[in-house]
């Protein structure tokens, strides 16, 4: 099990050491644990980059983050991770912008959807929590790894313990249960984050993959998630009682700033509430299952073949 150093009992966003001449990258920074978290990055010198599908809803985030920069102004990125097609221009778009990639947090989400697909034809939370995330990691790789110290930042959930990944039918064509498609693609997001880290490790890349989790936070997930009549009405019953034990989303967004600012984190470590659903970040524990390097390689492999995207490891610098 990877170790994460002994955290402060309060670790707060004023324990962020400068990050003057970085650049990260958060995906659904519009809202939510996102918005917080390029705030708080924007607010110790960092250049934000909001990578986000809602572009309204983006540009009053820009506003906001922007209040909060003390460095460089933040900027917009159209990244709609529902979307290989735009997930590759969103790539081509920041390789073309930025000279180098220190920071990416892979935040954006959705969460027990009704029953719908991507642009590609994925399960709406398969593919966007851990494929879209999956492809524009990889996209991106090339600025990563032209950074001195990069860092990959994917953010999972508490349901991760709940998960399993549906091998058969991992984009769940024959049924659909929405709560353990969630819960499978908060799962692959872990998978996903300690094989990148051992590739990077292999490839002797400075990169390090680190995962986080906010507990239970107060954001805009918690809602009827598109259902409306009585199925809506149903929905909204157990999100209203999450929402009514949910910390803010300033205090959500806490282990995620702790993964990808603090220095010398090993890879692969993975941070969350102190009380497990609530409280200041501490090293979380996670499920069993996600310690399988088999189901990690398998998931890897599986990622490659239904994006087409494949990690590009030769740009790492030779000593």
């Amino acid at each position: 099990m990877t170790s994460i150093p002994l955290l402060p009992r309060r670790w707060t966003v004023e324990n962020i050491p400068d990050l003057s001449g970085r650049t990260a990258v958060v995906t659904g920074a519009n809202s939510g644990l996102g918005l917080r978290t390029a705030q708080a990055l924007a607010g110790k010198g960092a250049r934000v980059v909001l990578a986000c599908r809602n572009q309204l809803k983006a540009a009053a985030a820009l506003e906001s983050v922007a209040a909060a920069a003390t460095g460089p102004k933040p900027a917009l990125l159209s990244l709609d991770l529902a979307d290989l097609a735009s997930i590759r221009q969103a790539a081509e778009q920041l390789d073309a912008t930025v000279d180098r990639l220190d920071l990416l947090v892979n935040n954006a989400g959705v969460m027990a959807v009704p029953r719908s697909r991507t642009a590609d034809g994925f399960d709406a939370q398969f593919g966007t929590n851990h494929l879209g995330h999956f492809a524009f990691t990889g996209s991106v790789l090339p600025a990563l790894l032209r950074a001195p110290q990069p860092r990959v930042v994917t953010v999972s959930s508490v349901a991760a313990w709940g998960g399993m990944i549906n091998w058969p039918d991992p984009n769940w064509r024959r049924f659909y249960l929405r709560w353990f498609a969630y819960s499978q693609s908060k799962l692959a997001n872990l998978l996903f984050t300690a094989e990148l880290d051992r590739r990077a490790r292999k490839a002797g890349a400075t990169l390090r993959a680190l995962a986080a989790h906010p507990g239970v936070s107060a954001t805009h997930l918690y809602d009827r998630n598109g259902e409306k009549g009585v199925a809506g009405l149903l929905a909204a019953v157990p999100q209203a009682l999450l929402y009514a034990m949910a910390q803010s989303d300033q205090m959500g967004a806490l282990p995620q700033l702790y993964a990808a600012t603090m220095p010398n984190l090993p890879g692969n470590g993975y941070v969350g509430p102190g009380f497990e659903f609530a409280g200041y970040p501490r090293r979380a524990l996670r499920n069993p299952l996600a310690h399988s390097r088999l189901n990690a390689r398998w998931l890897w492999r599986l990622s490659e073949r239904l994006t087409d995207v494949h990690f590009d490891w030769t740009a790492v610098p030779r000593g």
